[in-house]
């Protein structure tokens, strides 16, 4: 990749003000800096609580966790206590200077602090706003991802059928919240050239959650029946995702969406008679005979090399993958384009959160390390402008 100066990035001189902590909001403040904004993190004296998130392999004494990695790469981090009138001043100050302002207070703590919309517009009318709840701004409920998956049916769908509900190995509903709220953010920006002003932007875990539900909502609404727990298959395509092991422990999946995938699968797997079946013949009997089908692949894929397979279905164009770890896809050469390089300050890379591209403006080749706490609150004391890359610069 080039090496791009700041001002040809698309969102070059865009000035974010960070006051979101966990991952929802810090994943939207990454997202806009490696698009060349300008992102100041204001945290609490005791920092982002994923900072204090580590796993066992990681130092005990580093306030630069992974997790807090994840999200937090392009910024400087700025500590002001808000509970004292000097730190409320000085967001006031920020604000009044800023396009974006980031926030994920439980409802009612934002205006507690004098952060909320309401109090930073009147500073600032061009303001742009995004506010991330669990449950909508009217409910006092605080957010959690894990209670978030469990209560909009996420968890439920991702179980084995008979067995206990499983979480996502990701904070998933973190996630899409953060998803919607960029979407929202870059809608409000294009309402702003045309009007001028700014907005209030809000967006709950609860509402992304149900969103994303798609086509498992939709079969509920439409036909009354509950969708239920098919482990990795699929409820309406077989034989789709479905985890099956190779005689040489190579585990797999199948994707296969049409009759004529199927008939190419079934001669890739020496069984060409499956294709002829009356049970199999077409998708809406192979649903209705999933389980028979399923016992047949997973005992002939059995008795083969699941890696020689892969390479016949790829020559046939039948859609198949492997199962890999996390650390097998980060390795792939297909997977360095979305990794940021390590720095002297972390020497570690980081996965980069924007994962499209257009001929018409440069990928950043690097950002700034994720800061240790309050590593540019001197920059901010010393001086009215920020120095160094990625600054909030005054007006």
């Amino acid at each position: 990749m080039d090496s791009p100066g700041a001002s040809e990035l698309p969102l070059a001189g865009l000035r974010v003000l960070e006051l979101a902590a966990v991952l929802a909001g810090p994943q939207v403040g990454q997202f806009l800096a490696e698009l060349g904004a300008e992102v100041l993190k204001i945290e609490p004296p005791a920092g982002d609580v994923t900072r204090t998130w580590k796993t066992p392999a990681e130092p005990a004494d580093t306030d630069v966790s992974a997790y807090f990695a994840c999200a937090n790469w392009g910024k400087q981090s700025v500590v002001l206590d808000l509970r004292r009138p000097a730190g409320r001043d000085r967001v006031h100050q920020l604000a009044a200077r800023a396009d974006i302002v980031l926030a994920s207070y439980k409802p009612g703590d934002a205006e507690k602090l004098q952060v909320d919309y309401a109090t930073l517009s009147a500073w600032n009318p061009r303001l742009i706003y995004g506010q991330i709840s669990g449950y909508g701004p009217e409910v006092p409920r605080a957010g959690y991802d894990a209670v978030v998956q469990a209560e909009a049916g996420f968890m439920h769908l991702n179980g084995e059928p008979g067995q206990p509900p499983l979480k996502m190995p990701v904070a998933l509903m973190d996630l899409l919240a953060a998803h919607q709220l960029k979407e929202g953010l870059l809608t409000a920006l294009y309402r702003r050239e045309r009007t001028g002003r700014g907005a209030l932007v809000q967006v709950s875990l609860w509402e992304a959650g149900l969103a994303s539900l798609a086509n498992q909502a939709s079969t509920y609404l439409v036909t009354g029946h509950d969708p239920q727990p098919l482990g990795s298959g699929h409820p309406s395509i077989v034989p789709y995702g479905t985890v099956y092991q190779g005689a040489d422990e190579v585990r797999l999946i199948l994707a296969v969406g049409s009759d004529r995938q199927f008939l190419d699968l079934c001669a890739a797997l020496e069984r060409p008679q499956w294709a002829e079946d009356e049970r199999f013949r077409t998708n809406g009997a192979r649903v209705r005979h999933r389980a028979a089908l399923e016992a047949l692949l997973a005992g002939r894929i059995a008795e083969i090399s699941g890696a020689e397979l892969l390479a016949r279905l790829a020559a046939a164009a039948v859609p198949a993958g492997a199962v890999r770890s996390v650390g097998q896809a980060l390795s792939q050469a297909s997977a360095a384009a979305m990794l940021l390089p390590a720095t002297a300050e972390f020497p570690h890379p980081g996965l980069r959160t924007v994962a499209f591209r257009s001929p018409q403006w440069p990928v950043a080749a690097a950002l700034a390390a994720p800061p240790g706490l309050g590593a540019h609150s001197a920059s901010l004391d010393g001086a009215d402008q920020l120095s160094g890359e990625n600054s909030i610069p005054p007006r």
